[in-house]
């Protein structure tokens, strides 16, 4: 049986699906790999066109009724949100009726501008790379940053104005989900749990063997300098990425509640997990 997984070129996917895809730890299927960003992602899997896939939590908003969520494999922790940044000497009052860039319509990144306040209507959807030299061309006031940008914004003359992910901390009290793995329902329990398990082995390979699979990181990483690799990985692979556990599960829940209760996403009635 052969299915399509995807994720995204950046380390901390990279780092936790190496052992799984270079048969370093058993799987149940053939997989066929596809690296995309992560909205590409999104939007991939919005077409149903993707068996197993990383995603952003605002997408699983609107994929629940096809997909469901994996315990292993995903982005959720404390300190790791996104960063709205803009040109030095501009403050939040500025931003009222100016056109803030965002890495994609339904990245958490999103979801979290639109949580946090009502000011924020003019979004302009950017590639996550392409946000920061947008901000600096003065192209838009602001931009919302993931992934390594927000170890390089201080690089392009930027300021932070706003941390969503503390934002959302300190409203909640609870980690902020950015992504996680789903798979089709249609594959049935059974499957779903074994590439679970699978994708939980190849993280336990990663940690136990961080150095094989260096070369694969840094081949899909490009540019990225190798001490913000590091730092990437160390920032978004964690505990929470072997099992979002139940402190990880609420978050979600409590994520997945406001934004419907603000009309961002539809209702569902369906289970998280398969």
């Amino acid at each position: 049986m052969s299915l399509t997984l995807g994720y995204s070129p950046c380390p901390n996917d990279t780092f936790i699906f190496h052992a799984l895809t270079h048969g370093l730890v058993e799987c149940p299927c053939e997989l066929r790999v596809r690296h995309e960003d992560v909205e590409t992602l999104n939007q991939l899997a919005r077409q149903a066109q993707l068996d197993v896939t990383k995603i952003s939590y605002f997408a699983l908003g609107h994929l629940r009724e096809n997909y469901c969520l994996l315990r292993s494999g995903g982005a959720l922790g404390r300190g790791c949100g996104p960063l709205l940044v803009a040109r030095q000497g501009t403050t939040l009052a500025d931003l009222s009726g100016q056109t803030i860039a965002i890495p994609g319509q339904l990245t958490t990144a999103n979801l979290l501008l639109q949580l946090q306040g009502t000011r924020h209507q003019q979004r302009q959807v950017m590639s996550f790379e392409q946000i920061l030299p947008a901000v600096a061309r003065g192209q838009v006031a602001a931009g919302v940053i993931i992934h390594e940008s927000r170890f390089t914004f201080a690089d392009y003359g930027l300021t932070q104005l706003l941390d969503l992910g503390q934002w959302w901390e300190e409203e909640t009290g609870q980690p902020i989900p950015l992504g996680g793995i789903l798979a089709r329902r249609s594959l049935g329990v059974e499957l779903i749990h074994q590439l679970d398990h699978a994708i939980g082995r190849s993280l336990d390979y990663a940690w136990a063997h961080p150095q094989q699979a260096t070369s694969y990181i840094a081949a899909h990483a490009q540019e990225m300098d190798e001490n913000v690799v590091r730092q990437h990985i160390a920032l978004y692979v964690n505990d929470f990425s072997r099992d979002v556990g139940d402190v990880g599960i609420l978050a979600i829940e409590t994520l997945f509640d406001r934004a419907q209760k603000r009309g961002l996403i539809p209702p569902c009635d369906l289970p998280l997990f398969a």
